[in-house]
């Protein structure tokens, strides 16, 4: 053997040896390192701990740690558009909310395309909680929008601004049911829920996890509950629908979001994960305790769950002419 010979039968062989060593690195079943769910608003509100209970029970089915990094910032949008720009290797998903839908239909510009971010798995929602202050002469909803419309000019419903749950309850009442509402936008859901308690609205929505303690404390006076079955921990309280208001039908949901190119079957097994960790008793339980209910499901189930979602609150858009402040 010559040396050029010799020399190219060595290149060759470390490569080879290359090759065989990389191997078993890249035919690793997924995941083989900690996965990161972005919540894009902060720690503690409803979203938030959605979000740690769904971590916590994937983790345990996947193997791996489910790692929460909040990245508040501007309705949601600021941490969906760090997701929609990551890498699609299925180590950086979104832990969505509405927002990930409204946002592209009332804000001017996104920084993101609606299509950048792929639907993965429904995780719980917390139902809204029309609420009224504790002194309030109506009782219900039913009451609450009869007396709106014998009150000159109407009666004052605080958002948390505009695009935010409810102001699309707000929207609804005014459309569907003639409910005679002037909407007050707040900074924040903190801000209406502190004119509740002062009287200085007339009712506001809120989700069940931020309205509930305070209407069991006799801060708050509930008038509905916005989704279509009971809240599981405060069973007395009557659905809009059941008062005769079907078309008020809302929640503050927490999805899983992909960057698009995620391979389905990494899709399809997170959403696997997250529904196998809302049926345990242990992180069920917890989360009906304040008000949350657990919910789980397919990808596919979620893809129509997102779709039916955005028919529901494109209409209310656009009847409306809801625009970003």
């Amino acid at each position: 053997m010559n040396i050029s010979t010799h020399k190219s039968f060595s290149i060759a062989a470390a490569a080879f040896a290359a090759l065989t060593l990389s191997a078993p690195s890249a035919a690793q079943p997924w995941p083989n390192k900690p996965i990161k769910f972005v919540v894009p608003f902060a720690a503690g509100g409803a979203n938030d701990l959605m979000a740690r209970a769904a971590a916590e029970g994937a983790s345990k089915a996947l193997g791996q740690p489910v790692v929460i990094d909040n990245k508040p910032g501007a309705g949601g949008t600021l941490g969906a558009d760090l997701v929609a720009k990551s890498a699609p290797d299925g180590y950086t998903f979104l832990v969505s909310a509405a927002g990930v839908i409204s946002n592209h239909m009332i804000k001017k510009s996104m920084p993101f395309k609606e299509s950048d971010l792929v639907p993965v798995s429904l995780i719980a929602l917390a139902p809204s909680v029309i609420v009224a202050p504790p002194n309030a002469t109506y009782s219900n909803l039913k009451e609450f929008v009869e007396a709106s419309k014998k009150a000159p000019g109407g009666l004052d419903f605080a958002t948390a601004g505009t695009g935010s749950t409810p102001h699309f309850v707000a929207e609804v009442l005014k459309s569907k049911y003639g409910a005679k509402l002037q909407v007050i936008p707040y900074k924040s859901g903190n801000e209406s829920a502190t004119a509740i308690m002062g009287g200085q609205v007339g009712a506001t929505s809120e989700a069940s996890i931020i309205s509930l303690p305070k209407v069991q404390g006799g801060k708050m006076k509930a008038l509905a509950n916005t989704w279509t079955k009971r809240i599981s921990s405060y069973p007395e309280l009557t659905t809009a629908t059941e008062q005769g208001f079907p078309d008020v039908k809302i929640a503050h949901w927490a999805g899983v979001h992909a960057p698009a190119g995620v391979a389905t079957d990494i899709m399809d097994k997170l959403a696997a994960a997250i529904d196998s960790a809302m049926k345990t008793p242990e992180i069920a339980n917890r989360l009906k305790n304040v008000g949350i209910e657990p919910m789980g499901g397919s990808r596919v189930s979620f893809v129509q769950f997102v779709v039916e979602e955005k028919a529901r609150l494109g209409a209310i858009v656009k009847a409306s002419g809801m625009k970003e402040d």
